[in-house]
C-alpha cells in the first residue's frame, strides 16, 4: 500500500502545523506531525483499522477516519493499493460543514 495526500489534505496539514507551531511552539508542532506520520505508516499496514464515517454515507466510496491526538481527524478512503487521504480537521467544529467541504 501507498498514500498520496489530496491537495485540500495537504493545505489543511499546513495550516494545523502552523496553528500549532504559532500557539504551542515548534516542539507541538513536531510532536503533532510525527503522529500523522505514525498514524499513516499504520495505515500502509491495516488499511481498513478506521472506523467507516457515517458522516459520508452517502458518497459512492467507503470513507474510513482516524483520530490523530485527540483532536484532528484523519479522513481517508482505498482505491486498489492506494490510501487516499482526503481530509484533517478539528473535531471540536462542525463535523457537517466539514465533510460538506471534504473532495
Amino acid at each position: 500500500m501507498r498514500t498520496k495526500w489530496t491537495d485540500h489534505a495537504k493545505e489543511q496539514r499546513r495550516q494545523i502545523v502552523a496553528y500549532i507551531r504559532k500557539g504551542f511552539g515548534v516542539k507541538h508542532a513536531q510532536k503533532f506531525m510525527q503522529e500523522v506520520d505514525d498514524i499513516v505508516n499504520l495505515l500502509m499496514h491495516s488499511p481498513n483499522i478506521g472506523q467507516i464515517d457515517t458522516l459520508f454515507a452517502d458518497r459512492p466510496k467507503t470513507y474510513r477516519s482516524v483520530i490523530i491526538n485527540g483532536l484532528t481527524k484523519m479522513v481517508y478512503h482505498i482505491d486498489g493499493d492506494i490510501i487516499y487521504i482526503v481530509s484533517l480537521w478539528d473535531t471540536r467544529r462542525e463535523p457537517m460543514n466539514q465533510a460538506a467541504k471534504t473532495e
